[in-house]
C-alpha cells in the first residue's frame, strides 16, 4: 500500500484529498476513518449527519471496490474533493477508483432485496444518502464510481 497522501488547496474553495489503499477489508475500513478524519480537518463536527452520512457512502463504495473491483497486485484509490461555493451548499464529493472496467454497477433496483438476501443493498443505501451518484471510466483502465453530498451553506455543523 502506498504511503503518501495528499491533501492541497486545489483552486479557490476546493479542498482535495487522495489515497491509495489495499484492496483488502482493512483497506475499506480504512477508507471510511480517512474520510471521516479529513471531514474534521476539514472543520465538519465528526458527530453530525453529514459526517455519518460521507462515511457510510465511503464505507459502501470502497467495499464495493474490494468485493467486485479488485485486481491483485493493484490497489484502489479514494479522492475526497469539498467544494464550497459563495452562492450554496458546500458539495462533498466522493470518489473510489478500482482497476476492473468490466464490472460496472448496474442500475438500482427499485425492488430492495429479499430478508436472507447477503447483497444488493449497498447501492440502495448510496442512492438513498447521495445528492447524486455515478460511474466514469478511468484512463487507463478501470473505473471510478463517485457520490457527492451536500453539506449545509455556511455552516460545517450540519446537512
Amino acid at each position: 500500500m502506498s504511503q503518501e497522501i495528499h491533501s492541497h488547496q486545489l483552486v479557490r474553495g476546493s479542498l482535495r484529498f487522495s489515497q491509495r489503499l489495499s484492496p483488502t477489508r482493512r483497506g475499506a475500513r480504512l477508507a471510511r476513518l480517512l474520510a471521516v478524519q479529513q471531514l474534521s480537518d476539514w472543520g465538519w463536527d465528526h458527530r453530525n449527519q453529514c459526517t455519518h452520512a460521507a462515511a457510510l457512502l465511503v464505507a459502501e463504495l470502497a467495499a464495493n471496490a474490494v468485493q467486485h473491483g479488485r485486481v491483485p497486485g493493484r490497489d484502489f484509490l479514494l479522492t475526497l474533493v469539498l467544494t464550497r461555493t459563495e452562492a450554496g451548499p458546500a458539495v462533498f464529493r466522493i470518489e473510489v477508483s478500482d482497476c476492473r472496467d468490466e464490472r460496472l454497477p448496474g442500475p438500482v433496483s427499485v425492488t430492495p432485496p429479499g430478508a436472507d438476501d447477503e447483497h444488493g443493498r449497498g447501492l440502495l443505501l448510496v442512492e438513498s444518502l447521495a445528492t447524486r451518484w455515478g460511474v466514469e471510466p478511468r484512463h487507463p483502465c478501470g473505473k471510478t464510481v463517485w457520490a457527492e453530498i451536500q453539506l449545509s451553506a455556511g455552516s460545517p455543523s450540519g446537512c
